[in-house]
């Protein structure tokens, strides 16, 4: 079971019960607790291989004695390429019971005189299915290997032995290496932090790759390598590294530095930096790589390869398949049963005497070749080519082509294209797939009054600032609040002089790039104090205590003393504990509420502000009260909590800020679309609970007066409860979609998952419209993923732009990665890739809906046309004494599929629509056809194959009872069995090109050429194979033969007459549908060409039933376990590590930027 991956306190109770067993994890068996067993040697014992796989042991600037896994990192299919691709590529293809089938059928015609149709006639086609699909896959799995070498061929620094930096690719990085990291790159590998150009060795990292938390974290080198800044003083460093075997765990880890002639260093999760993650705000680093490759935590929490997934309708016709071959196998044993019974002394000289068992086995055996085509060989080589000419559709659509980042859409794999238009479930990451991961200061009120920063109202506090009164003092007092209550680093760039502000919250970020676009630039930040330039005149203020921000507090103060002596206390966050600490004095609450609202309903984050005034004599009482509580030994994170609460109150409120954690383009009306084709979209993020449930209002996938249903437990038993409680509290409308979303941490999901609570979870989950889930990790994503699939049989589209989404990727049926700015692991994994979140409505609702709509027709039609013909010969056989006898020539049989009849279906596939590509994405509601499997089921396959054996009735009684009945010529003669063969062959194409004009929604100028052209081809070739003999050695029986067929009246007259009889089922059929069942596509379609008004056909209009409003009312009443804070009316949202390696006031306490850094050279 998963891990909650994402909290460092001990839950050893939870681990060992929940743990998967991977203390062999990493296929690191080979790693050993000295070089070379060099223990053996001098005749010690040795270490028993238990032993040596505890742990490894990676060697400081030395060759290390054993051969790790390479860092080159492969996402592709066929990861050893050549190696494996032929078994890996036959195991694939064969998974198909057609590609078994035929192989058997193949394997027969090599018996002699068993095949009435040749001994080639199935192997060639089958050999060119294969050819023509490794070679699609060959060139799809190319895409991902290039997109491999992308990353595998970056470069990194590493110090070699002369003390000087080499730049080396990726993929020839090995464990043991130190490497040197620049600001803004991400990691090659798993490193040990060494050093850095940060103070006590600290660095910033951006895990949002990772976990898809937005605020950064802290890591921080040990003391006895805080010091190497230097090249030189790398290379000197002797001794070697220990740490555990490699394993998933993400912020779990343990290891030993030992130095030479040193005591061994502690080693925890605060030195590691994990490839996939970004150094930001440091300058660079130092490390040490101690796992390379698919050992890296980040891709332990990947699939070792791309799944093998196979699309519903691929699904679907296997079984069909499995029942056309039982029908071919009950049709052959009627058959032979037919032909043991048949009265031979009618026909003495056709009879044999002898071997009668053998006779019926080999009468069983020449059936089941002469009807395998009723299983159509052809359909997998259409298939094929439909489904690659789709993909490259989709990755030439310019309407998904993003013109920023120079992005087209790219359909990695062509086998799930149907797929796309079947999804049912979206499960979502948030950052970097609906955010931008950008925070932007957009609003604020002060002093009662709302400000904005996009109609510039916000630009006049400045001048407002310097005014005189009570109001401008307040704005004063709020800008230099956000100018100086933070933790943030400011630094300088040396070529442009630029200030650039470090920090590990993207808020705080926000607040103080807002205060420096109002005129109170923060510049500097000592140890001791802090400069702000306030519309040009620089404040000094010294920073007394920083009390910190936790997600207990919800808040964070900053006490400080200004230039003229006094003592403030400067306090921000959520607006419920900032109220209730307010002074009876203070103003502007009401309208702050009131204006907060309004910023929670555009989804913005807000933070409220609140000064007060202390006394030296109260502060320095406090001081030592809060010192007392800093130094205590039991209870200190209590007691501190205490000791703030004493100062943090009768509060002063200035007013309150709102920040944009910026949308991707369009992302709320790609959502709403969504829902309104009646996809589920569920949000699975590594953030906050408070930032995920924002988000969701920004997105709208959270609206106004929707009831949530918070989970957040920390037992089995609690979570049972809560579960069963809630189920209860939805009554008969559970498994329904009710106005209700559900808010569930990672926590709670490691007992929801257990097999005893997951249906009841599943239950609650899919009852409810939408669902977030927070603090999730890469494992447990993926098992949310693969509940929905097993527990709902739907087909899920998982989609992310970061390495910690692969997994959800590769489990869902379609995974969709964003090529993002966090690098190409999720877009390398994914079947599909898009710029942009938005791009997804057109790749589902258009791209989707048509794919699907036109392989069904293919699949539907290639049954129907080979039953058609096929089945012929079980009409015929009735005729011939059951011998086996083939009505048709053998290679018109073998042309049918491949010249007469393959045009229309491959047509059909490419260019076939029911309605516009814009109609479908005004009306998103066309979807829910598609997602219903309404055009590919059980019961329409016995709709088409009774279709076709209408029709091969028909086309065989009609021609064959009229010859019977009258003469083929004027002239009195009749024609033998080929020219009634040839007759009905003409019928059955004109026919089955007919029917898929019947069946084409669009008539293109393709669809009239592979019709018309289709029909016009077989003439053709009637005309030029009938004159192959004597010139050629072939088709001795068809000499001439289109004379005989061409002169007769009765074959012009059956020509018209037969074919219109026998498709009068169909347009009867048609005509009902049309008229008494029409669809919603169908009625679309007419309105479409008619040009008549849409809106009248489709009612767009979402009503909240009374059961709604009545459960909303229901779960507001029942909510108790949460409190208003955690339901968020206001909008507050903070991101910021809690508990890291340092806390922020001892991270500010390091700097001081008007010192220069080092150069780490």
């Amino acid at each position: 079971m998963p891990i909650n991956i994402f909290h460092r306190t001990n839950r050893s109770d939870v681990d060992n019960l929940f743990r998967d067993d991977e203390s062999g994890g990493g296929g690191s068996g080979s790693d050993t607790d000295a070089p070379g067993g060099v223990e053996g040697r001098t005749g010690s014992r040795p270490t028993s291989s238990h032993q040596q796989q505890q742990h490894r042991t990676v060697y400081l600037n030395q060759a290390q004695p054993i051969k790790y896994c390479s860092n080159a990192i492969s996402t592709a299919k066929y990861r050893y390429r050549l190696l494996f691709f032929l078994p890996m590529f036959l195991f694939e293809q064969f998974r198909r019971y057609a590609n078994i089938f035929f192989l058997v059928i193949a394997l027969l015609q090599q018996i002699p005189g068993v095949s009435p149709t040749g001994r080639y006639t199935t192997l060639v086609p089958l050999i060119s299915i294969l050819v023509v699909s490794a070679i699609k896959e060959i060139a799809e799995d190319l895409k991902r290997h290039k997109a491999d070498d992308e990353i595998n061929n970056r470069e990194v620094e590493v110090v070699k032995d002369d003390g000087q930096w080499a730049r080396v690719r990726w993929r020839r990085l090995k464990v043991g290496d130190i490497v040197k990291i620049h600001n803004n790159s991400f990691f090659p590998a798993d490193l040990i932090l060494l050093a850095s150009s940060e103070p006590q060795a600290l660095c910033y990292v951006e895990t949002a790759n990772l976990d898809g938390e937005t605020n950064l974290k802290i890591r921080q080198g040990v003391s006895q390598t805080a010091h190497r800044l230097e090249a030189r003083d790398l290379v000197n460093m002797a001794g070697k590294l220990e740490c555990e075997l490699p394993n998933r765990f993400l912020y779990q880890f343990a290891g030993n530095l030992r130095e030479n002639d040193k005591p061994a260093v502690p080693l925890s999760p605060d030195q590691v930096l994990l490839r996939g993650a970004k150094l930001q705000n440091t300058n660079w680093v130092f490390g040490v790589v101690i796992y390379t490759g698919h050992e890296t935590k980040l891709m332990k929490n990947s699939a070792a390869s791309a799944p093998l997934k196979r699309s519903t309708v691929d699904k679907l016709t296997n079984q069909l398949i499995i029942l056309l071959f039982l029908l071919l196998i009950i049709l052959c044993l009627i058959m032979a049963v037919c032909n043991s019974q048949w009265e031979a002394s009618l026909h003495w000289y056709l009879a044999i005497d002898d071997l009668s068992v053998f006779n019926f086995g080999i009468n069983f055996i020449t059936f089941v070749i002469l009807f395998n085509n009723l299983i159509p060989i052809s359909l997998q080589v259409t298939l094929e080519l439909v489904r690659y000419i789709q993909a490259s559709f989709i990755n030439n659509d310019l309407d998904m082509y993003d013109e920023e980042s120079g992005v087209w859409a790219m359909a990695r794999t062509s086998n799930l294209n149907e797929e796309l238009g079947m999804v049912k479930y979206v499960l979502s990451d948030k950052t970097g797939t609906l955010t931008c991961n950008i925070m932007e200061f957009k609003r604020c009120t002060v002093a009662g009054t709302s400000y904005s920063i996009d109609d510039g109202s916000a630009m006049e506090l400045g001048a407002l600032s310097e005014g005189s009164g009570t109001v401008s003092a307040t704005v004063r007092e709020y800008l230099t609040m956000m100018a100086i209550c933070h933790t943030v680093i400011p630094d300088h760039d040396e070529k442009t002089g630029a200030i650039i502000y470090h920090a590990a919250s993207p808020d705080e970020r926000a607040l103080v790039k807002g205060a420096k676009e109002l005129g109170f630039v923060f510049s500097t930040r000592t140890p001791d104090y802090v400069i702000v330039d306030a519309l040009g005149h620089k404040e000094q203020y010294h920073v007394l205590n920083v009390l910190e921000f936790t997600s207990t507090r919800k808040r964070m103060s900053v006490i400080i003393r200004t230039s003229d002596g006094n003592i403030k206390l400067y306090c921000k966050g959520a607006d419920t504990v900032i109220c209730e600490r307010l002074s009876a004095a203070s103003q502007y609450k009401d309208t702050t509420i009131r204006h907060l609202e309004e910023f929670a309903t555009e989804g913005l984050r807000t933070l409220c502000f609140a000064v007060a005034d202390i006394s030296s004599e109260f502060y320095e009482d406090w001081k030592k009260t809060y010192y007392a509580a800093s130094t205590a030994l039991h209870m200190r994170e209590e007691k501190l909590e205490d000791a703030a609460q004493l100062i943090e109150n009768n509060l002063m409120l200035l007013g309150a800020s709102a920040i944009e954690d910026k949308l991707q383009d369009e992302v709320p009306e790609t959502i709403a679309a969504l829902l309104l084709a009646g996809i589920h979209v569920w949000v699975l993020t590594g953030d906050k609970q408070e930032t995920a449930i924002n988000i969701g209002h920004a997105c709208r996938l959270l609206t106004p007066g929707m009831a949530l249903i918070i989970l957040n437990t920390e037992t089995l038993v609690e979570t049972r409860e809560q579960l069963s409680r809630r189920i209860s509290e939805f009554g008969e409308q559970l498994k329904r979609e009710n106005e209700a979303a559900l808010i569930v941490d990672g926590k709670t999901l490691i007992y929801a998952l257990t097999p005893d609570l997951r249906k009841d979870f599943l239950d609650l989950c899919t009852s409810c419209k939408s669902v977030i889930c927070c603090r999730v990790s890469p494992s447990q994503k993926a098992e949310i993923v693969d509940l929905v699939n097993s527990g709902r049989n739907a087909v899920t589209l998982a989609i992310g732009d970061g390495a910690n989404d692969v997994a959800m990727i590769q489990k869902a049926n379609v995974g969709v990665g964003i090529a993002g700015q966090e690098g190409l692991q999720a877009a390398c994994a994914a079947d599909y890739t898009i710029a942009q979140f938005r791009f997804l409505a057109r790749l589902l609702l258009v791209h989707g809906a048509w794919n699907y709509s036109r392989l069904c027709k293919v699949i539907l039609y290639s049954f129907y046309k080979n039953i058609c013909l096929y089945v012929i010969e079980l009409w015929w056989a009735v005729l011939s004494g059951w011998s086996g006898q083939v009505m048709f020539e053998r290679w018109t049989i073998a042309m049918y599929n491949v010249l007469f009849t393959a045009a229309p279906p491959l047509v059909m596939g490419i260019f076939d629509r029911s309605c516009s590509a814009a109609t479908r994405m005004k009306y998103p509601e066309l979807y829910k056809e598609s997602q219903s499997c309404s055009q590919y089921n059980m019961k329409v396959f016995l709709w088409w194959v009774f279709l076709a054996l209408a029709h091969s009735a028909i086309l065989f009684a009609l021609p064959v009872f009229s010859m019977t009945q009258d003469v083929a010529w004027g002239n009195g003669k009749t024609g033998g069995y080929l020219m009634a063969g040839n007759m009905v062959y003409t019928y059955v194409v004109v026919t089955v090109c007919l029917k898929a004009g019947l069946e084409s929604s669009a008539w293109t100028w393709p669809t009239h050429l592979a019709i018309w052209g289709s029909i016009a081809s077989w003439f053709l070739f009637l005309f030029v194979y009938s004159n192959f003999w004597p010139a050629l050695p072939l088709a001795s029986n068809m000499s001439g033969i289109y004379i005989q067929v061409f002169l007769s009246p009765l074959f012009w007259f059956g020509l018209i007459l037969i074919p219109l009889s026998a498709l009068l089922i169909d347009f009867s059929a048609k005509i009902l549908n049309n008229s008494v069942r029409k669809s919603l596509t169908e009625a679309v379609r007419e309105s479409e060409i008619t040009n008549k008004d849409l809106g009248k056909v489709l009612d767009t209009r979402n009503r909240l039933t009374e059961t709604a409003r009545l459960l909303k009312n229901v779960f507001r009443r029942t909510n108790t376990r949460v409190s208003l804070e955690i339901e968020m009316p206001h909008g507050f949202a903070f991101s910021q590590e809690e508990h890291g390696v340092m806390r922020q006031a001892e991270v500010i306490r390091a700097y001081d930027t008007t010192q220069p850094k080092p150069g780490g050279m």
